[in-house]
Order: structure tokens, then C-alpha cells, then sequence
């Protein structure tokens, strides 16, 4: 695959990105896409390893080395045919996705792994940018009527292999636009939405309906979801009116930090700041919207979500940013022997990051202090590991100040009153109880009602909740139909 020798002649190149003090400027995407003979050297790099463990490493098993391989020989239009047989959007995932696929590539065992992430945007962009991706309408239809309730990865991925083989699948998102998390959760910065709706057109062209503001069900009172929804309609309709439902809504319910002072104002989840600017980048006007402009804020949480805080508080202005995170730093290179090809534990560092940010690693809160019923400083104590338990250190407290709190600790589960009016039985850890199994996967426990993504295997990544979609997608047209030609 690619050239021979290419890996041991070319080095790995990085995409370019603009620099900090431009970007902090707007809210569009910065990254450069590698142009054609940047790409055809990084797709050069790929060896002919007799294990591509790449392909494993990948959620939806993306043919990696015959991709790479076409794009060394500059044969870009069967790049794009072959990264579409298992992914739905590679546009999303090879700008969003943290590539476990590169982590397994076999030249990461000792050297730096082909850039495949960079490889699969470029192919995606330029399959855009060429006309190749044309709608795939059915050449029958099926009769039979799918509801999917959540636009997000999951629920567009299963909507669109569904449409493509006659099913007539309506979409329900009870925000105002498609694209769920990816719409509302991912700031523009690192994925600018025209993205969304270029792919809503097509699968509008395929035979898909989209239904926003449905609120399908109710939210528990007093909930912080985002809910831009205009319209209701109970499970029970849904139920009656299709033959086959499919749950597909985010993992929603945010992780809370129940210290004392947290009734203060000025603390906040995070979607609850990152939602309405996305909002606002598309052109929304709203009133009294979180903002972090001249505020001293701290990101409690280590991961992708504290450091889209951290991105999205640096373009507003604020006057310092600091993101918490309760485990110790990791190391800055993880040891490969022992991990390879599994994802590494190392110190990540983010472009937000980059873009000014201080982190402290074990440090946990012991309480939000305030004046006038506004938070004004946060009192932290240092921990460590002992005997397998996290303990405080000793005369380690300080207090931080803080005009802003933003709680990014990762969501526990799906909204339950969502399962809970399909009827669909609930796991310990409170997501649809649906296995994966080939035979019966994804199916829950109320009658020709399906579960995946997020609201099946929790909180996870963009390309899990692709490769979800499909493998649903084939299990309900399996349920329709008796059998299915759909990839698994």
C-alpha cells in the first residue's frame, strides 16, 4: 500500500492551523486541509503492514490502507468510494474525530503514524468540492415508515442507509435545526455547520423528513437540556404510526458537582454556554446569553467539552481561563510498547489550549464561594492517589477566583423520562438496555422500538455513534424486511 519505502523516506506533515492570535478573532474553522501532493506524501507513508490494525482501531472499520493507497496514486474519485462504504460523514469525523485509527497504525509502534484523520478530510472535502457525493435515492420503495428520534451522527446515519434502501424515515429533533450534539454541542471553530446542512440536503434528495422542534415525550422539570422545541408528540404516537422506532438523542443529562455554594449564580453546565453561541453564529439573536467576556472562568473537567469551553471563553474576551481536572497529568509520551495498538494514555494538548489556558491537574473542589449570591472564587484542596483511593493533600487548599464556573464533566445518561415513555427498560447506568448482538442488536425492550448512539452506549465519540446508526439501520431493515443487503 502506498510507496514501499514511503515511510521510511517521508516524514509525518500536520495540517496547518492559523495562528492563535488570528483564530481567537471569529468562530471559523482554522485548519488548513492538506492539499494534493501533501497528501499524496502522507498516503505514501502507509505500509504494507500484513495487519492493518488501523482498520480495528477505526469504529466503523474504515478501509484505511486502500484509501491511502488511491490517494498515493492520485486516483482521489475510489478514495472517496471506498471511505463512503463504512462512513456515513467522513467530513465530521476526519475534522472532529481524536483517530484511534492512527494510534493502531502499525508505524506508530516506533515512529510517527500516518496522518489518517488529515487524509480522510481531504478526501471528503475534495469529494464535495468535485460533485461526487449526488444523492443515492431508492430505486423502490419499501411501504414500511421508520421514526428516529435525534439528528445527531447516530440518528442521520441510520436515517440515510435506511432512506437508500425504500424506507420512508422521518427524523424528529426537538431543537431548531439538525445535527444534535454535532449542531449544538461542537463550537464552529472545530466544525463549521454548513457541514450539517450540506448533508441534510442530500438525504432531503434521498427521501428523508425532517421534523425539527418536536419535542418527542417530556423533560423532567427544571431540566438545563437544551430545548428549542415548538411542538410535542408523545411515544405512544410515534409508536402508532410507525412500524419502527429508533432512539437516537444524545446523552444529555449532564454530570453534576454537588459541592457547597453551588446554588450560587455565575455556575453553569456546559451546554448551557456552548449551545446558545453556536445559536448565535448561525444568526439568532438572544437575549441575556451566558457570556465570559472579561470574567476570570474556570472549566471544571479535563475533556473535549472543558476544552471547547476553554476555546469559546478565549474568543469572548475573558480575562484568564483555568480548566480543572482530577487526575494527575499524564505523562507527555505514552509508553508504546505497552499500549500499541490500544488508544494511549498521554498528556493531550488541545488548540484551545494553545490559545491560552492554565491547567491544573489533580485538583479537585471542596466549595463555591460567593457574595451577594454570585460566585466570586472557588476553594480547591490538591489529591492524590493512595492505596488506590484518591485522598487530599494535606495543607494543599487555595482559593481561585472565579466569575465563571463551567461544569464539563462528561454526561451520566440519556434524559430518563424520554426512555422511560417508550416503555424501554433502562441499564445500571441508566442508557437503553439494547445489545449489539447480529442477531436481535439494538433491539430494546418495547415492541419495534431500537436504540442507539448515545442513548444506547453513553456518552462516546462521533464515529461510535456513526457506526451505531448503520449497524441500526440494518438491524430495524432486518425487522422490516426479514432480510437486509445494509452493511453491518
Amino acid at each position: 500500500m502506498g510507496k514501499v519505502t514511503g515511510f521510511m523516506e517521508y516524514e509525518r506533515v500536520e495540517e496547518a492551523y492559523e495562528a492563535p492570535s488570528q483564530r481567537l478573532k471569529h468562530y471559523k474553522e482554522f485548519v488548513a486541509v492538506l492539499q494534493e501532493p501533501q497528501a499524496n506524501v502522507q498516503a505514501a507513508r502507509c505500509m504494507d503492514c500484513g495487519i492493518p490494525f488501523c482498520n480495528n482501531g477505526c469504529p466503523v472499520n474504515n478501509i484505511i490502507p486502500d484509501f491511502n493507497d488511491l490517494v498515493y496514486r492520485n486516483d482521489w474519485a475510489n478514495a472517496s468510494a471506498v471511505l463512503h462504504q463504512t462512513n456515513n460523514f467522513p467530513e465530521f469525523t476526519g475534522r472532529i474525530c481524536p483517530a484511534p485509527c492512527e494510534a493502531a497504525c502499525t508505524l506508530n509502534v516506533n515512529e510517527e503514524p500516518v496522518g489518517i484523520k488529515s487524509i480522510e478530510r481531504a478526501i471528503a472535502d475534495r469529494a464535495w468540492a468535485e460533485g461526487w457525493l449526488a444523492p443515492q435515492p431508492p430505486k423502490r420503495k419499501t411501504g414500511k415508515k421508520v421514526a428516529i428520534v435525534g439528528s445527531g451522527p447516530a440518528g442521520m446515519a441510520a436515517a440515510q442507509q435506511l432512506a437508500r434502501v425504500g424506507h420512508d424515515v422521518t427524523v424528529f429533533e426537538k431543537n431548531d435545526r439538525v445535527g444534535g450534539l454535532l449542531r449544538y454541542g461542537i463550537p464552529d471553530f472545530k466544525m463549521e455547520k454548513g457541514l450539517i446542512d450540506r448533508r441534510v440536503e442530500q438525504m432531503r434528495a434521498e427521501g428523508v423528513t425532517f421534523r425539527t422542534g418536536v419535542m418527542v415525550g417530556e423533560l423532567p422539570a427544571g431540566s438545563r437540556v437544551a430545548n428549542w422545541s415548538i411542538e410535542t408528540i408523545s411515544p405512544a404516537q410515534l409508536q402508532q404510526d410507525f412500524d419502527a422506532v429508533l432512539l437516537a438523542g444524545g446523552a444529555e443529562q449532564p454530570r453534576d458537582l454537588p459541592a457547597p455554594g453551588r446554588e450560587l449564580d455565575g455556575i453553569h453546565f456546559a451546554m448551557e454556554f456552548l449551545a446558545p453561541q453556536n445559536k448565535v453564529n448561525a444568526g439568532d439573536k438572544l437575549d441575556g446569553r451566558l457570556m465570559a467576556t472579561g470574567k476570570h472562568v474556570i472549566v471544571i473537567g479535563g475533556g473535549d467539552t472543558g476544552s471547547d469551553c476553554v476555546g469559546t471563553s478565549n474568543r469572548h474576551g475573558a480575562a484568564s481561563v483555568i480548566q480543572f481536572e482530577l487526575m494527575p497529568m499524564p505523562p507527555e509520551h505514552e509508553n508504546k510498547a505497552l499500549t500499541w495498538p490500544y488508544w494511549p494514555y498521554k498528556l493531550r494538548t488541545s488548540s484551545s489550549h494553545e490559545e491560552g489556558c492554565d491547567r491544573e491537574f489533580a485538583i479537585s473542589t471542596k466549595e463555591f464561594i460567593g457574595e451577594n449570591g454570585k460566585v466570586t472564587a472557588i476553594k480547591t484542596v490538591r489529591i492524590e492517589l493512595k492505596d488506590g483511593k484518591m485522598v487530599e493533600v494535606p495543607g494543599s487548599e487555595q482559593i481561585l477566583k472565579a466569575d465563571l464556573v463551567l461544569l464539563a464533566m462528561g454526561f451520566v445518561s440519556p434524559v430518563a423520562t424520554i426512555l422511560d415513555g417508550f416503555g424501554v427498560e433502562r441499564e445500571a447506568r441508566g442508557n437503553a438496555r439494547a445489545s449489539t448482538d447480529f442477531i436481535g442488536g439494538y433491539a430494546t425492550s418495547a415492541a419495534k422500538v431500537f436504540a442507539a448512539g448515545d442513548m444506547r452506549r453513553g456518552q462516546s465519540l462521533v464515529v461510535w455513534a456513526i457506526r451505531e446508526g448503520r449497524q441500526a439501520a440494518r438491524a430495524i431493515d432486518e425487522f422490516l424486511m426479514g432480510a437486509s443487503d445494509l452493511p453491518r
